[in-house]
């Protein structure tokens, strides 16, 4: 059963995981659920510390400028980074990302 409800033109759904599109059986209707925004932590021109993940590459570890704030993948955001030392950029997730 999907239970909607419709607050100042927005249809806030309950029943399916969040970032669906559900049809609604027999009826030629779609239901959008509407995904929970998240909140980036940092902000553009921030110096953070970037912790690698990969064990192979712990070089890449350091000091970063956040260059651009991306969509979230799944529960964590994600930031186009850069350090001074290297001439291109890397993408990292915010659990990868602390305060300098």
């Amino acid at each position: 059963m999907l239970l909607a409800k419709a607050t100042g033109g927005v249809l806030y759904a309950i029943g399916f995981p969040a970032g669906t599109l559900q049809r609604d059986r027999g009826h030629d209707r779609h239901f959008c659920v509407m995904e929970r925004a998240l909140k980036h932590k940092f902000s553009v021109g921030e110096t953070v510390y970037f912790t690698a993940s990969n064990v192979a590459r712990p070089a890449a570890s350091g000091t970063y400028e956040v260059i651009r704030l991306l969509p979230t993948d799944g529960d964590d955001c994600q930031y186009r980074i850069k350090s001074s030392t290297e001439a291109f950029e890397r993408v990292a997730k915010e659990s990868q990302l602390a305060v300098s």
